[in-house]
């Protein structure tokens, strides 16, 4: 971090240059005249120097129309700048009468909102730069910056064209950075001048106003720092009662503070055109002189035009300049998208290989963000380090797209780890959900040359920071530390590009997921109905079966052998057990077809019936113990389905129970203990994965626990399935294996989950939950 940028950031109430309203100046420089007019060409004011150049007095002027000192001719020319934009000047030759002798000035005229400004600067005959000579120059130099594609070496020959057409001492090409400071990359000199190249000037040199001012008018020119300035008289609009704006004004005075500024670097004439890309301001040409020296009006527009040509052909170089890298990140980009939306999971596809999304920015590191999910890729702060940045994150920042080369400055954290996350470019996939990605880039120690010490511009007056012209502008080197390597636009534009294009292809699944859903449902209804149709349809020759055995077996036992009379008995059993499944599966695809009928019911009450029932079904009630610790809740829930849920859950309790003395437990969570981890049913989290319970206190999770015989761990993910028995037919009492289809299909439509615990020989908790 800059320590010029700690002092800076206490500047925030500069009392003077930073704040004044430098086009409103009220005066002028001496070498012309000035003369504010009404849209009727009436003088409204007058720079204070007109006997000098016009041999009239101030007096004799103020109030008169312009035709005092224009022929028509003359006074057609000044009007055709109202119909231009404002600040767009008319220049043209013009010869006045003097008491003495005839003079002859470039006139320069526009308007602004409440004036038209006609200026006049003293020139030495009526001839005019012929095109020809203009031509001559402007296209030499042209033809000479077009040669090369090298951007410095672009500005250098600019800077060599300037020198040429002005004579100027030292021509600098000086670019600004993003925070308005500068520094000259290119530079024409004197042999005996020391050297600006490679400097870094602070954005104060060049405060706000100034660099606002320069994206309006694109020439400035001083031809002497040492002169005295013109007031304008009077020196408020008489029809405005306002300073007058001076910002398009080729002689608009300048600032003391400036005058000293330049004096104190040795100059005593400057000129400085304005390079513009994008409509932003990107840098200057700094012309400098060591003595006064004035330059024509025509040479001043060649050198502007000849600055616009330069700022035409930036973007170009730039571009070029750039062209490799963003072909780079291009097909990088286009290859990692298409990778992606192919992939059956897109995060795989993000890190693996972990360099394709590190190359898409040129970062060294990066953290991919799922809620809680962090997945680290290259070099990066460790886990907890980049839990606690991604906090802040949430907290500090609200933007879509950040990027910091100086994230210690921001997050003083991040000091602890500089050396692998002193840039951090952020990038929120989602708003909704904590999902975003974190590229970073380690410190890079710069050794940072300025012109002078910047900190020496800035002194305290009664407690406030205060711009001061710097006396010197020796190299002074200072050592910049936890900043990374800038992120450039382009690289944001890929980081853009990669949100948008997972958003698309997040949209892209759920449409397809959203087909497929529909379909599916299609199919679950089309299969119920056929389920519930096959096994209906199937009861009727199936009973037929077991009722022609059942005669067999009473009426013709005389006729069969022993083998006859078992291979019968063993038809009116099979035909029962196929009754028994049959009536399974219709009874899953009532359900699967089956409106809830939710009402508020007392479980207790339920519970009571069901004990009720299992008991009178049992021939040793006596010895069943089901315990119910305390009163179960009152629910909204569908009575008659809920009562299937308990009786099959207790009649498995008993039925797989080998114990001596049995057994069944039946209650609900206490608070605290409501997020409970177990093996899940098929489709409940997945197969076998760990399934989050809400807490009790919005939905309660009830048990039936029992110390029966257990269940296996390797059988925990299918005793949910349909017809799946984990004994043989002969043990336990056999049965369908269907009763917890059952129940776990009765739980999904109450939108529940169920999941059990288990130890063998121990016994089994089943879970579930009724939303």
């Amino acid at each position: 971090m800059s320590q010029f940028e700690d002092i800076t950031a206490q500047a925030t109430s500069l009392t003077n240059h930073d704040r004044k309203p430098i086009h409103l100046p009220g005066s002028i420089q001496p070498h012309g005249v000035l003369l504010a007019l009404s849209t009727e060409l009436e003088i409204l004011q007058v720079s204070n120097n007109t006997h000098e150049y016009l041999g009239k007095q101030v007096k004799d002027l103020l109030g008169q129309p312009l035709n005092c000192l224009f022929d028509t001719q003359q006074i057609e020319a000044v009007k055709q700048c109202l119909v231009k934009k404002i600040g767009s000047a008319i220049a043209f030759k013009v010869s006045i009468t003097t008491l003495n002798s005839e003079r002859y000035f470039d006139a320069i005229a526009h308007h602004t909102e409440e004036a038209v400004i006609l200026e006049l600067e003293p020139t030495d005959s009526k001839s005019e730069l012929s095109f020809l000579s203009f031509h001559a120059l402007a296209s030499e130099a042209i033809t000479k910056m077009q040669s090369t594609s090298n951007l410095i070496e672009f500005l250098h020959l600019a800077a060599q064209e300037v020198q040429k057409i002005t004579g100027f001492d030292r021509v600098m090409i000086y670019q600004f950075d993003s925070q308005g400071a500068g520094s000259v990359i290119a530079e024409v000199k004197r042999e005996d001048l020391s050297p600006y190249l490679g400097l870094h000037y602070p954005a104060t040199d060049i405060p706000s106003p100034a660099r606002e001012l320069y994206t309006r008018c694109f020439l400035r020119f001083i031809p002497d720092v040492t002169t005295q300035a013109i007031k304008l008289v009077p020196a408020e609009n008489p029809t405005t009662h306002q300073h007058l704006d001076l910002s398009y004004s080729v002689l608009r005075s300048f600032d003391l503070c400036c005058a000293e500024y330049h004096q104190n670097m040795g100059v005593a004439a400057l000129m400085v055109l304005s390079l513009i890309q994008e409509q932003q301001l990107w840098g200057l040409i700094s012309c400098h002189h060591q003595t006064p020296k004035y330059i024509p009006y025509e040479v001043q527009k060649m050198c502007e035009l000849l600055g616009q040509i330069v700022s035409s052909e930036l973007t170009h170089k730039i571009s070029h300049s750039e062209w490799d890298y963003k072909v780079k990140l291009k097909s990088l980009q286009s290859e990692f998208l298409e990778s992606i939306s192919q992939a059956d999971n897109f995060i795989d596809a993000l890190i693996k290989p972990e360099i394709r999304l590190l190359d898409l920015v040129s970062a060294s590191g990066a953290a991919v963000c799922l809620d809680n999910e962090i997945t680290l890729v290259g070099t990066t702060p460790d886990i907890n380090q980049v839990h606690a940045l991604i906090e802040w994150v949430d907290n500090q920042v609200s933007d879509n797209l950040f990027a910091t080369n100086s994230l210690p400055k921001l997050y003083p954290k991040a000091t602890t780890f500089k050396n692998t996350a002193s840039g951090l470019l952020l990038l929120r996939i989602s708003k909704v959900r904590r999902y975003c990605i974190l590229w970073f880039r380690p410190e890079v120690i710069q050794t940072v040359h300025w012109a002078g010490n910047p900190n020496a511009a800035m002194i305290e007056v009664d407690g406030n920071i205060t711009l001061s012209p710097r006396k010197s502008f020796e190299q002074w080197q200072e050592t910049v530390r936890l900043t990374s390597l800038p992120w450039i636009p382009c690289e944001l534009d890929s980081a853009i590009a990669l949100k948008n294009a997972i958003v698309g292809i997040v949209l892209s699944k759920a449409d397809e997921l959203a087909k497929i859903n529909q379909e599916l449902e299609r199919s679950n209804r089309e299969l119920a109905s056929f389920a519930y149709a096959a096994s209906h349809d199937l009861k009727e020759p199936l009973r037929g079966i077991y009722n022609f055995s059942t005669v067999l077996l009473e009426d013709y036992t005389q006729v069969l052998d022993d083998d006859g009379i078992e291979c019968l008995q063993t038809v009116v059993n099979l035909s029962v057990r196929m009754e028994t499944l049959i009536n399974a599966l219709l009874r899953l695809s009532q359900l699967g077809q089956a409106q809830l009928r939710k009402q508020s019911t007392d479980l207790n009450e339920l519970l009571d019936q069901v004990i009720d029932v299992f008991r009178a079904s049992r021939q040793d009630s006596e010895l069943v113990d089901v315990r119910i610790p305390r009163p179960l809740p009152t629910i909204q829930c569908d009575k008659v389905l809920v009562n299937e849920v308990f009786s099959n859950l207790i009649g498995n309790a008993f039925k797989y129970n080998d114990k001596p003395e049995q057994w069944v437990e039946i209650g609900y969570l206490d608070e605290g203990t409501g997020e409970q981890r177990g093996r899940g049913a098929e489709g409940q989290g997945g197969r076998g994965d760990e399934v989050k319970i809400r807490p009790y206190t919005q939905f309660p999770v009830f048990y039936v626990r029992d110390n029966g015989i257990g269940i296996p761990e390797h059988h925990l993910e299918t005793i949910f399935r349909l017809f799946k028995r984990l004994h043989s037919q002969e043990k336990y009492g056999g049965g369908a294996g269907a009763g917890l289809a059952i129940v776990k299909k009765i739980v999904e439509l109450h939108d529940g989950q169920i999941w059990v615990e288990s130890t063998v020989g121990v016994g089994s908790a089943f879970y579930f939950t009724l939303e």
